[in-house]
């Protein structure tokens, strides 16, 4: 059975992307003074870091992984940046020229670093408990008991009810009763009649309270 062809693009552009940046590293190591096979070695290096990183990554996240794969990236992106006509590759200052020679010793390190570095091992998830098995049990009879009554409990009397203190009559000043009786002595000359308490206590307004004890004092 033949199988058809798919064209995957994230492929054919991981494959553009990749000859572009092997070309570049190229590029520049040759231009920094490493000439013939050494010149391609470079690119094969970074490469052979990003691969070492990725592995790492793919089982334990960690600084060191992250760190190791900033160094590889900056040193992929630094050559495409380098020879887009940032630099003048006749003219390589001296500090690039030591970076590029530092370069394979610089990424022996971060391998090795990588590749036996211990992983922090993933803790095993503890198992489940297995279920306790029930087992039947015949069913006891309960004692039957016959029901006790309760003795009867005598109800005290209620106790006699103390006899209440008379409330307290409110003191009246004594000049409240003088005005109080001459608004009584005017009602009597007006009316004929002895004033009552709701009269009083409306004229003078005071409190019902108050109103009777003057209209006690009157009589």
């Amino acid at each position: 059975m033949v199988r058809s062809i798919r064209i995957d693009a994230v492929l054919i552009q991981a494959v553009i992307a990749g000859a572009l940046s092997f070309a570049h590293l190229h590029d520049l190591a040759e231009a920094a003074g490493q000439t013939g096979w050494k010149a391609w070695a470079y690119p094969v290096s970074v490469d052979l870091l990003l691969v070492a990183v990725w592995r790492r990554l793919r089982t334990e996240r960690s600084g060191l992984a992250w760190f190791w794969f900033l160094v590889a990236l900056v040193a992929s992106l630094g050559a495409n940046i380098a020879t887009a006509g940032l630099l003048d590759l006749d003219h390589v200052p001296a500090w690039l020229r030591i970076l590029v020679a530092g370069w394979p010793a610089l990424a022996f390190l971060g391998g090795t670093l990588l590749a036996h570095t211990p992983t922090t091992p993933t803790p095993a998830p503890e198992p489940a408990p297995r279920p306790v098995p029930v087992v039947d049990r015949p069913a006891v009879p309960e004692p039957t008991s016959e029901p006790v009554s309760a003795p009867e409990i005598a109800t005290p009397e209620p106790a006699p009810a103390l006899p209440q203190a008379p409330a307290s009559v409110p003191a009246v000043p004594p000049a409240l009763v003088d005005h109080a009786r001459k608004v009584a002595t005017e009602h009597r000359t007006r009316t004929g009649t002895d004033i009552d308490t709701a009269t009083l206590r409306a004229r003078l307004g005071v409190p019902e309270d108050l109103a009777g004890a003057i209209v006690a004092h009157l009589v």
